[in-house]
């Protein structure tokens, strides 16, 4: 047997041991990733051979990245080579995390002005808590409007309609957490 067919035979009982470690049932596995509850038990008793169009949503099910489930080896090189990502009006967001699903960490950096138009407050699901780095940051939540300046945070709720503006002269830098519902941190900004 080669190495690439004990990388695969090693494959169902990790996944077997992550289901278990998150309490899922093999139905509610099938259920979350559209897999079916036989493939499923074939992949974890290794009865069937993992495919990359099955280990993807399995990834994003347990929220793990794909290297650990097929427990690819280690580079050598720890450092992240996040790629930066061009938002609307000049904003640049850095992602900080790569777990697919969850909690998602992001530096963001807005010009001054940005996003360049009226307050246009938006909803969505899920949690946000962000803590300025530099500059200021304006949050309008709902009927309420903050000033955010360096070393302050902001948490709240995103089905509360909001917006984020810089009002300040230099650019504004930001750490963000972006999560689903019941995934919080608890620290307030002040109201201004």
């Amino acid at each position: 047997m080669n190495d690439f067919d004990d990388v695969l035979e090693a494959v169902g009982p990790r996944l077997r041991r992550l289901r278990q470690e998150r309490g899922t049932t093999l139905t509610e596995l099938a259920t979350s990733t559209g897999i079916s509850i036989s493939t499923l038990s074939r992949l974890e008793s290794g009865q069937r051979r993992p495919t990359l169009e099955l280990l993807l949503p399995l990834a994003r099910a347990h929220q793990v990245q794909l290297d650990e489930l097929v427990d690819a080896p280690p580079t050598g090189d720890p450092r992240i080579h996040a790629k930066p990502i061009k938002r609307h009006h000049g904003a640049v967001a850095i992602p900080l995390s790569r777990r697919p699903g969850g909690l998602q960490a992001f530096k963001q950096i807005a010009p001054p002005g940005w996003p360049g138009s009226e307050v246009n407050q938006q909803t969505h699901e899920g949690y946000d808590w962000v803590y300025v780095l530099s500059g200021q940051l304006r949050l309008v939540l709902d009927d309420q409007d903050f000033i955010l300046k360096e070393g302050e945070v902001a948490e709240f709720d995103t089905r509360v309609p909001h917006w984020f503006g810089n009002p300040g002269p230099e650019p504004v830098e930001m750490l963000c957490l972006f999560g689903p519902q019941g995934e919080r941190l608890h620290v307030r900004a002040k109201s201004r």
